[in-house]
C-alpha cells in the first residue's frame, strides 16, 4: 500500500518526535529519574505510536473506498482492512 505524501510527511514528522522521545528516556534512565518521570515518557511515546497507527489505518481505509471496481481485489482489500482492525483494536 503505499501512503500519500501528505501523510507521509505527517508520519515521519511524528516518528522524527518519537525517536527525540526515546532519546529522551534513555537519558532519563542514565540519569536516574524517577519511575514516574519515566512512564510518563514511555505512555507518550506509545500514544504518539498508537495515532500513526490510526493514521496508516485511516490511509488504507480511505484508499479501500477509492478503489477499483474489480470485485476480487475489493474483497482482498476488504479482507486486509477487517484484519487490521481487529489487530489494531487488541
Amino acid at each position: 500500500m503505499d501512503i500519500d505524501e501528505l501523510n507521509k510527511v505527517k508520519i515521519l514528522h511524528r516518528l522524527k518526535k518519537i525517536e527525540g522521545q526515546i532519546r529522551g528516556i534513555q537519558n532519563m534512565l542514565l540519569n536516574n529519574r524517577s519511575c514516574s518521570d519515566i512512564l510518563m515518557q514511555v505512555a507518550a511515546v506509545h500514544s504518539a505510536l498508537k495515532k500513526i497507527n490510526q493514521l496508516i489505518l485511516e490511509e488504507k481505509v480511505n484508499a479501500f473506498f477509492n478503489f477499483t471496481e474489480d470485485t476480487s481485489l475489493y474483497q482482498n482489500n476488504l479482507d486486509e482492512i477487517i484484519e487490521l482492525i481487529i489487530k489494531f483494536i487488541k
